[in-house]
């Protein structure tokens, strides 16, 4: 196992650490990811020698990739050095040698493990008493909305793996020899045990410490549910299909798993096999659980759940429920974890005031409890016992996103902050693992099928396309089997081709800055645009047979938004080529671009009938749509009832006998809808619901299901810790 240590450099003002992909200019971290983020690590591998454009094809582009390697390495040089505030005609740190490869000129430093806390620095965490300023900073979820927790705010920055071992060292005491031992352990490992497509929070791990139970959020209801995984293995197994089930815990023997399912705003306890099967309620008599937190403890017979304001033990084989925890008044005890031998439990006792929220610990069998520490903050999940119960981890919101504690179990001192970015941690307590749920965001691309009613349930289609405010552009092919979108997922912002269900997703191009996908009227080719040197373009590239894209409109001007004619001869786009953007056309394989607009016009898209073009009188918000002839003509407004968000959040739909404009509109009442202007009635009506007003929209030919963006949506996955004591 490779030493962390040994892969953390430091050139000019910036300090890289290869293990985890962080990039930090003096001190503060910037975003470099994929291909570019590949290249620097190809190239610091071998500082001052020469790195061949070969070399970088062979290691980081396969020879079944999809695309066209010279844009494609260009591409992610140049972010790369834009990135560095490197440039290619003077160099600081990547110089080119034509035709052959980059080197790495500026010095580079190897970081010492003693290093580590400049990059990520462990801090206590200040109590309620000298911190009363964290009381109005932090979440106030309720417990329904802990049970909920990958859909909160969390930021998804990578965590830095030896923060985990310094921590450590700052619980224990006793001088430089244990610290010496502490340095002397096995090195830590991170690694994610859930991939980012799979929106997964909460995790359990067996006793035997091979597997990790989860819950899991799908695209899908039937997607959707407790799921189990084998360390060291991408097997997985789905127990239940509900998204309402959360809190998975496991029996001693790794047979059953218990868990809470949601329903009607309270939280039913339900045990499942392990390996599938039947799953079965489990009677809790007349105390209603809360908050949906369980614990299996080790004696295989008793579970306990937060129940009312109390901690509850529930003995299976009789059904017999009995009271632990005696909260004062307007407090709530909720969060229970047992300790490894069974004999105590950790809980959180939240005030009805507010914070601080206090993390308590109390025999089994009754008796005086005593406090482990107090946060001016919420605590997200159970706290969770070491394996040596000498110390107790768990998440707070302190500074306004989850991250995760240490504080010792046996004294009175503050946390220590080991991870900024964990929730819900779990600890194997047969083995040196610790598991928790990262959260990101990003832009997501989701699907609405419409309905008559207007109460379709809208779903994720595509996770995650990219962490910027650019794309994703979603675009049905006509012939309804494929999905086009943006996303910078290799870096660079590039056109991606998926499965009409967001699967098996390919990059089409590696140009760098591609937008707005548009498919052919026979699926087999996508026109978009891309920034130039002086401008932007319109390109063509086909699907199918590798190759490259074709520049269309090779002059110096700003070109974008292009669109495809009905009969597959014209490619639309707007143009600011006369000082303003107005919507011109050119044949679609090129050619001396036609005039249409003259008074301003931006995305245009053609009428069903391909007698008209419609497009969005500015690239401002809310524009109008208007319409002018295929050939140029007299330029009307539509109809001053449609006006979208934004020039990119309407479509034209088929449906019916002269077909409609599906667009994104306020309701009046909070909550943007969908809604259809029939072109042969010319009326308006709400075809569905919005959770936000989007930037994109389109729907399929038909008009029966729409695609768009959500932006700020939040989801997790789970990361798991080798070596972690």
């Amino acid at each position: 196992m490779r030493n962390p240590a040994h892969d953390r450099v430091r050139f000019g003002p910036f300090s890289v650490d290869l293990h985890t992909h962080e990039v930090r200019k003096d001190g503060t971290r910037i975003r470099l990811i994929g291909q570019p983020f590949d290249i620097l690590a190809v190239l610091l591998s071998k500082p001052g020698e020469l790195v061949t454009r070969e070399e970088l094809r062979m290691r980081l582009w396969p020879g079944d990739t999809f695309v066209d390697f010279d844009h494609g390495l260009n591409a992610a040089v140049n972010k790369l050095r834009e990135t560095l505030c490197d440039s290619a005609e003077s160099p600081r740190f990547v110089e080119t040698l034509p035709r052959r490869g980059y080197r790495f000129i500026a010095a580079v430093e190897r970081l010492d493990v003693l290093d580590a806390p400049s990059l990520a620095p462990v801090k206590p965490m200040p109590s309620a008493k000298n911190s009363p300023e964290a009381i109005s900073g932090a979440s106030s979820a309720s417990p329904q909305q802990r049970g909920k927790i990958w859909l909160s705010p969390i930021a998804s920055a990578v965590a830095v793996l030896l923060i985990f071992t310094l921590a450590a060292i700052k619980i224990k005491k006793g001088g430089s020899r244990e610290a010496r031992a502490e340095l002397a352990a096995p090195v830590l490992r991170i690694r994610p045990f859930t991939g980012v497509e799979q929106d997964a929070a909460q995790p359990a791990i067996s006793r035997d410490g091979r597997r990790i139970a989860f819950a899991s959020q799908g695209i899908r209801e039937e997607e959707s549910g407790i799921f189990v995984g084998e360390i060291g293995s991408e097997r997985q197994i789905q127990l239940t299909k509900s998204r309402h089930d959360r809190s998975p815990a496991w029996s001693s023997d790794g047979k059953f798993i218990a868990f809470s399912r949601w329903g009607n705003g309270t939280p039913a306890i339900f045990i499942v096999p392990s390996e599938g099967g039947a799953e079965r309620k489990i009677d809790t008599g007349k105390v209603a659980s809360k908050g949906g937190e369980v614990d299996w403890l080790p004696d295989a017979e008793t579970i306990a759940f937060g129940g009312g304001d109390a901690i509850y033990l529930l003995k299976l084989q009789t059904s017999a429920v009995h009271r632990l925890t005696s909260p004062p008044p307007a407090a709530e005890d909720r969060a229970p974890s047992s300790s490894a031998d069974g004999k105590r439990l950790l809980f959180v006792r939240s005030r009805g005031s507010g914070f601080p929220e206090e993390i308590r610990t109390i025999p089994i069998n009754g008796g005086e409890e005593t406090l482990v520490t107090s946060v001016a903050a919420e605590v997200v999940g159970a706290p969770r016992w070491s394996v040596d119960g000498k110390s107790v981890i768990f998440s707070s919101t302190f500074g306004g996103k989850p991250g995760l504690w240490r504080v010792s179990s046996e004294q009175q001192e503050s946390p220590i902050q080991i991870n900024d970015s964990g929730a819900e941690p779990a600890i194997s307590p047969q083995g040196s693992l610790l598991a928790y749920d990262r959260g990101s965001h990003g832009l997501n691309i989701w699907q609405l099928e419409l309905s008559a009613n207007g109460k379709g349930e809208p779903s994720i289609l595509v996770p995650l396309t990219g962490q910027t405010d650019q794309g994703p552009g979603p675009q049905f092919s006509p012939d309804g089997k494929k999905l086009a979108f943006m996303s910078d997922r290799s870096g660079t912002m590039e056109i991606w081709v998926s499965d009409r269900d967001g699967k098996n997703a390919v990059q089409l191009t590696a140009i760098g800055n591609a937008g707005t996908p548009r498919w052919s009227p026979d699926s087999k080719a996508i026109v978009f645009d891309a920034n130039r040197k002086n401008g932007a373009g319109i390109y063509k590239v086909p699907l199918e047979g590798g190759a490259p894209p074709r520049l269309l409109t090779p002059d110096d001007t700003e070109n974008r938004c292009p669109s495809w004619s009905h009969d597959g001869k014209w490619i639309y786009f707007a143009s600011r080529r006369t000082g303003r953007y107005e919507v011109w056309k050119i044949p679609a394989d090129g050619g001396t671009p036609v005039q249409l607009t003259r008074n301003g016009g931006h995305a245009a898209l053609e009428s069903p009938d391909g007698k008209h073009v419609f497009y969005a009188k500015s690239a401002f918000a809310y524009p109008e749509i208007w319409q002018v002839p295929v050939n140029g003509g007299e330029e009307k407004i539509l109809s001053k009832e449609v006006r979208p968000p934004s020039w990119a959040s309407w479509t034209v739909v088929e449906q019916g006998a002269s077909g409609g404009i599906l667009f994104a509109q306020p309701s009046g009442n909070g909550a943007p809808v969908v809604s259809e202007f029939d072109l042969a009635t010319r009326r308006v009506r709400t075809a569905g619901h919005l959770g936000i007003a989007p930037f994109w929209l389109s729907a399929s030919r038909d008009g029966k299901t729409v695609v768009y963006d959500q932006p700020g949506w939040q989801q997790s996955q789970i990361m798991l810790v080798e070596n972690f004591r």
